[in-house]
């Protein structure tokens, strides 16, 4: 546990949760249109658990205010009485503390007493594992949701936060959503033949060529022809034949010498030894900092619903953190601009998940004209995020510095796979492969294997690393396992996630707190680590930890579609929710969808005002 992780600390915030246990509940899971455990409702009469921290929190944020072009000084004292309780008059023991947001708001710097407005409907065995993912995804949402209830509620200049609802089964449907979007029926392709797990001369290693680029690296690197991708399944069969012949880390050096991806599938016990892990194990969560003394943007016209209307963002990221996160400003109301290299379009499916609510733009940044075309957009733009290596775009005038000294008051957002600190800073990555790097692919095949034998239990917080004969006679017994995979991307989601919650933090602390120019930065390992080493497992749920067993999940109740230049678009609801429960949404009570326009701002969006349309399709220029 670092600085960041106050998990377990008296006061630190009360997180109500709705545990599908009760008779009530259970109707609730049985049918997702029936009354939510956590809705005001079907419980008018619920109240802070008595005695409470939660009951008499008040949170106090003051400084300058920027709305509509002015900017003024303020003081708001946040009311933040509890969430509805799950059960009528709460009962002992219904609200508990919960450390994943509880240590994911502190590590955003917020106000513990916020969390007093957060509540969450629990639907056990989603997102199964040996490590809490559901934990992460669920934290993360409801700080990022947090996050924009603050902010909406500062622009506003309103004293009373809106409730924050986390509903596990539209955390679990977004965290999925890359594999549950359909254009007219078509499943998605969400990894190449080439991307995958291989048997090397000691273990395994892990590839990604989703990409042209890195498919014709990651062949040219070990000798073999790219035939392009109607190729792939001769390519992999002889791609098979070299990697059994070469140790793992000897792949690894060498495909990373070329340009390409490729990781050495470690123990938990070679990562914690090696020296990227102890590089980023000692970094924050959600690193922010202040590059000047700026006064904040002026954000123009009516907030709207979410309160991020007039907001302006340049989304330079690729899949999947970076457009996550900026897919979700979109929903909130933020004018969102994807800008991508025109040789290198996102991949089509990643695109129509993940560029809901935005426009698509391509821009060639290395000639005078894409970055004059640049200049004019960032001058009129609050946010600007990447998804690139660490000074992968400094070249074309993207450096966090350059850009805040260009337009000041600017927000950056930067996410990458490996950290800005370390041997690894430079390298290229994915989700999978810091899965793979980091123990988890190993961790999620001793847990699949314990299962089949009846040892498929969670682990708690740190308890992934064992320690002894016992424990090592295990990880030789994994190197000969099929490496696993968690059950979702959920270093990517949650990241993204946190990233947008920076963001809106970083928002908000530049008109309550200190002015200033704002650089948020995540990694996808750093995640990983908090995700294995800190965040403490799921409470038992019997037969749902278990991958393969329990009630399968029915997505259907946090999933729409509609028309769009695509085709017939089906995508996953937004989880990200706050406000009054009849906002527009979804959750287990409100099946419609429809977002409800409101008088307010102290309100999220049931869905995104736009849908995905053509890659590149849209002008390089603000509405």
């Amino acid at each position: 546990m670092d600085q960041f992780s106050p998990a377990g600390e008296p006061g630190a915030g009360q997180y109500v949760t709705a545990d599908e246990g009760g008779t009530q509940a259970e109707e609730a899971a049985a049918d997702p249109k029936a009354g939510s455990a956590t809705d005001p409702a079907t419980h008018p009469t619920a109240g802070p658990v008595a005695g409470s921290p939660a009951a008499s929190a008040v949170g106090r944020a003051q400084g300058p205010l920027t709305t509509g072009g002015a900017r003024c000084d303020f003081d708001i004292e946040f009311e933040t009485r509890h969430a509805p309780s799950t059960a009528g008059t709460a009962q002992p023991g219904t609200a508990q503390t919960r450390p994943g947001t509880a240590q994911a708001w502190a590590a955003l710097g917020g106000d513990p007493a916020l969390l007093a407005r957060v509540s969450r409907h629990r639907r056990p065995g989603l997102l199964p594992s040996a490590l809490p993912v559901l934990e992460l995804a669920t934290s993360t949402v409801a700080a990022c949701s947090l996050a924009a209830a603050e902010f909406s509620c500062v622009r506003a200049r309103s004293a009373l936060l809106p409730p924050v609802r986390v509903d596990d089964g539209a955390v679990a449907a977004a965290f999925h959503s890359d594999r549950l979007m359909r254009i007219d029926g078509r499943d998605p392709v969400t990894f190449a033949p080439l991307s995958r797990f291989w048997r090397t001369a000691d273990g395994w290693v892990r590839t990604h060529a989703n990409y042209p680029h890195h498919r014709s690296r990651l062949l040219s690197s070990l000798g073999q022809a790219d035939s392009g991708p109607d190729g792939d399944e001769a390519a992999g069969e002889r791609l098979a034949a070299v990697l059994a012949e070469r140790p793992a880390q000897a792949v690894e050096e060498t495909v990373y010498a070329a340009g390409g991806l490729a990781v050495a599938v470690r123990t938990p016990e070679q990562w914690a030894a090696h020296p990227q892990r102890e590089a980023v194990a000692t970094t924050p969560l959600v690193a922010t900092s202040r590059l000047d003394a700026a006064p904040p943007l002026p954000l123009d016209g009516p907030p709207g619903p979410g309160g991020l209307r007039g907001l302006r963002v340049l989304d330079l990221t690729r899949v999947l953190a970076g457009p996550v996160a900026t897919r979700t400003l979109a929903l909130l109301g933020a004018e969102v601009l994807r800008i991508d290299a025109p040789e290198r379009p996102e991949l089509p499916d990643t695109h129509a998940d993940t560029d809901l609510g935005k426009r698509s733009t391509f821009l060639d940044l290395s000639t005078r004209a894409g970055q004059a075309t640049f200049e004019e957009l960032l001058a009129w733009a609050h946010v600007v995020v990447t998804g690139y290596r660490p000074g992968a775009l400094d070249r074309f005038g993207l450096a966090p510095e350059s850009l805040a000294d260009r337009r000041p008051g600017l927000v950056v957002g930067q996410l990458c796979a490996w950290g800005t600190v370390g041997p690894w800073q430079r390298r290229r990555g994915f989700d999978s492969l810091v899965q793979a790097a980091s123990g988890i692919a190993l961790i999620e095949a001793e847990h699949r294997n314990g299962a089949q034998h009846g040892r498929g239990a969670q682990r708690g917080r740190g308890a992934q690393r064992g320690h002894g004969a016992g424990a090592a006679r295990n990880r030789e017994r994994g190197r000969d396992l099929s490496p696993g995979a968690l059950p979702a991307q959920a270093l990517d989601h949650g990241s993204g996630y946190l990233l947008a919650a920076g963001l809106l933090r970083a928002l908000t602390e530049q008109r309550t707190g200190t002015a200033g120019s704002r650089l948020v930065r995540l990694a996808l390992a750093r995640t990983a680590h908090w995700l294995v080493e800190e965040l403490a497992a799921e409470p038992a749920s019997g037969a749902a930890d278990t991958p393969g067993t329990g009630a399968a999940f029915d997505p259907a109740p946090w999933l729409t579609e509609a028309d769009s230049p695509l085709g017939r678009l089906r995508y996953s609801l937004p989880a990200v929710a706050f406000g009054p429960a009849d906002s527009g949404v979804p959750d287990a009570v409100n099946s419609t969808h429809a977002p409800t326009e409101a008088p307010d701002i102290t309100r999220s969006p049931g869905d995104w005002t736009r849908v995905t349309g053509i890659a590149g399709a849209d002008e390089a220029a603000w509405l």
